[in-house]
């Protein structure tokens, strides 16, 4: 009896042994950062699943039953939560990735293999997970790179086979993710030019909602990649759960959303697929762009603000450095200028007390001058007639003034009516058999022909070794691509399909050989405007230029959605002849970010130049906290007759508040309320004072009054806007 029960003890231990071991077995992957946690957990079939997206959880050990409390009755609805959805086998929902076997095979199955976390410093952890179909030999790894503090995630993919030939890759998505919150909220930003960054909030429903562009390069003139989701309730700014980014890429791209059954919510994002079917040839490696997103259980303020101190510190060219104010030559000349000309307006640049003269458009071209936007585009040499000592005359000269000269280049585009399209029509994207397409009187230059790139960088390279103090690049891209077509690729053997994708990366390539050899010098990035601003272009450029519309009215709207996204250290704000403000409400919106102008000194008043010095002194006194502090946006512009935005120093002891008027029909309501601050410390006490006060005129504001943060974030401070006082600008110093 005894030996009886001891073999059936013996029984249950073995028993409860290998029960154990299969829950020990059970690979589950978290992937956490300070507050928020990603958890991947292998199935029983080896697939590899998405199980929780939510708030981080102290017992790390109930990681592994989380998927345990969801009952998805519905197998097919139940395995929508793979983290890369593969096509041709069990999926019938939109696929991560679609391909063709160098056999015609259409079918994909991915197998959780092995992971890798590496600790790559004491704020960042990189996690690889690599897929393997049991069938072809066909890999997928998956990486996601935390920041942990910051709480931003980025994701992207890398794929690459075995076979013998070529695999077809139909798509190639960077990210699939997966929540299981009841609804979704989509904020996406549509564009055009002069209206870039117009935000557009949905509820999503059952089905697939895309957000895409196919314009090759300025990819962004009609839609961004930049997005926001918030989760059971519309966007807020302080409360909510909800994540922000984009995909950082500068081509063709696609962000999908799709609700399930259950209305589970899989965001699927990547390189547009239209027309760019991929030949990945055997043991070579495809990487997909980043998505990259920051997450946050309080709302969107402190999620960009997140996303911005992630931005500045890893990944905006010299993101905590500084920046140049500038004046641009370009609205108070356009095409035509001379030598001469310009020489005068350093000197205004000098007595206007900015640090840098930028030279835009028009300065190059002989046989066919650059006097419009017709001619001379991809022709980089200096007009004799309008510069006949040249560029280095004139850095010369700025540097008698005591300011320093940039020069704007659009380096990827051509004019037919140029030298270079006459010489190398075959370094032009064009359709040889159809009729040229036009945007901007210009084509775009074919970047994935390595001649091409050669060409691209030597004209920045020629510019720097003849004038090598020269001390800033304005990169613009004005074209989009029509007839896409590829001399280069068709040569090599290469599918025409390629080059959307191979233009982008031959861009990077360009940008990365440029940096490596002038590593310090400030370069904006234009596109048109805004056609441009992603995180992965700014890995070479210091800032962007946000759209051509400068009227300050849109640009308080314009300026307050790109906040979400970019840290003000990276937009550039220049004070225009655009818009019928005042002087004073002009220069302070352009003071929330990197201040320019483009004015024609000599035309302004005494009084007004006395106060562009003093405003630019004010700004020089502030700008570091504009540029390195929190943003707090206040009052939104889109739902209130005003706007409201407070950047706060890192230590809270200082901090710039800007209030505007932006419809002025309810005249008496601006001043009814106190305005309520955030981004200061309660116990600290602060002292008031208003600044660029227009012609001495003052608001019922008593300056140098001192609060406590307590009270000014309570009860807040009546600015004394009014119709006729349209702009405040408060600065906050702590009192020791």
């Amino acid at each position: 009896m005894i030996a009886k029960n001891l073999s059936l003890m013996f029984i249950i231990l073995c028993f409860l042994s290998n029960t154990s071991n299969v829950f020990a077995q059970e690979t589950v992957i978290p992937i956490q950062s300070q507050s928020h946690v990603i958890v991947l957990k292998v199935d029983g079939e080896k697939r590899l699943r998405t199980v929780y997206f939510g708030e981080v959880l102290n017992d790390k050990k109930e990681y592994a039953i989380i998927d345990k409390s969801y009952q998805f009755k519905d197998r097919h609805v139940g395995i929508s939560n793979s983290a890369y959805t593969p096509s041709g086998t069990w999926n019938y929902l939109e696929p991560a990735i679609d391909l063709v076997h160098t056999d015609g095979n259409i079918s994909l199955e991915l197998q959780y293999v092995k992971h890798d976390v590496e600790n790559i410093d004491e704020n960042v952890q990189l996690t690889s997970i690599v897929l393997k179909d049991p069938v072809y030999p066909v890999q997928v790894t998956l990486f996601y790179k935390v920041f942990i503090k910051e709480n931003v995630f980025e994701q992207w993919s890398e794929i690459k086979h075995n076979e013998k030939g070529l695999l077809k890759l139909n798509k190639y998505a960077s990210a699939n993710l997966f929540f299981t919150d009841r609804d979704y909220y989509l904020t996406t930003f549509n564009s055009g030019w002069a209206k870039e960054m117009r935000a557009d909030e949905s509820k999503l429903i059952r089905g697939i909602r895309s957000v895409d562009s196919k314009l090759g390069a300025r990819a962004m003139l009609l839609q961004s990649p930049n997005f926001i989701l918030s989760f059971n309730q519309p966007a807020a700014e302080n409360s909510g759960s909800v994540i922000l980014g984009q995909l950082a890429w500068s081509g063709n791209f696609k962000l999908e959303y799709e609700l399930d059954g259950y209305k589970n919510l899989r965001f699927l994002a990547g390189i547009n697929n239209h027309a760019s079917e991929y030949h990945l040839p055997a043991n070579e490696v495809l990487k997909t762009p980043s998505l990259l997103y920051a997450v946050s259980n309080n709302g969107t303020g402190e999620a960009s603000r997140n996303l911005h101190s992630w931005a500045r510190k890893y990944r905006v060219f010299d993101g905590e450095g500084e920046r140049l104010t500038l004046l641009n030559n370009w609205e108070a000349t356009y095409f035509d200028f001379d030598q001469e000309k310009l020489v005068d307006l350093f000197k205004g640049a000098k007595k206007l007390g900015v640090d840098l003269f930028l030279l835009d458009d028009g300065w190059f071209g002989n046989k066919h001058p650059r006097n419009s936007d017709n001619a001379g585009l991809g022709d980089w040499k200096e007009n004799k007639k309008k510069l006949p000592d040249g560029i280095g005359y004139l850095v010369k000269e700025a540097k008698k003034e005591s300011v320093k000269f940039g020069i704007w280049i659009e380096p990827e585009m051509v004019n037919p009516k140029s030298e270079l399209y006459e010489k190398h029509p075959d370094w032009v994207i064009r359709q040889p058999v159809r009729p040229e397409i036009y945007f901007r009187n210009q084509l775009v230059l074919d970047l994935s022909n390595p001649k091409v790139q050669d060409y691209v960088y030597n004209i920045v390279d020629h510019l720097f070794v003849e004038n090598p103090e020269l001390a800033f690049i304005k990169w613009d891209c004005n074209a989009v691509i029509y007839n896409g077509h590829s001399a280069y690729l068709e040569k090599e053997g290469i599918a025409q399909s390629h080059l959307s994708v191979e233009y982008v990366k031959g861009l990077y390539k360009v940008l990365k050989k440029i940096r490596a050899k002038y590593e310090k010098v400030p370069m904006m990035l234009c596109s048109g405007g805004g056609g441009r601003g992603d995180y992965e272009a700014l890995k070479y450029f210091t800032e962007f230029w946000p759209s051509d519309n400068t009227d300050p009215l849109e640009r308080v709207f314009m300026q307050w959605n790109y906040s979400y996204i970019f840290p003000s250290i990276a937009t550039d704000c220049h004070v225009t002849n655009w818009g019928k403000q005042s002087l004073k409400y002009k220069i302070d919106v352009a003071s929330m970010g990197k201040l320019g102008f483009d004015i024609d000194v000599d035309e302004l008043s005494e009084k007004e130049l006395i106060f562009c010095q003093k405003a630019i002194q004010n700004y020089n006194s502030f700008k570091s906290t504009v540029w390195h502090g929190d943003l707090y946006r206040l009052i939104d512009p889109h739902t209130n007759n005003q706007a409201a935005l407070l950047y706060s120093s890192q230590d809270k002891s200082k901090a710039v508040f800007f209030n505007y008027v932006v419809d002025s029909r309810l005249k008496d309501y601006f001043n009814s309320h106190p305005v309520k601050m955030n981004g200061l410390v309660a116990t600290k006490k602060y002292r008031v004072k208003e600044i660029n006060q227009a012609n001495g005129s003052k608001t019922d504001l008593d300056n140098y009054k001192e609060y406590t943060g307590e009270f000014l974030m309570k009860v807040g401070i009546n600015t004394g806007l009014n119709a006729h006082n349209r702009s405040v600008v408060l600065l906050f110093e702590e009192v020791k």
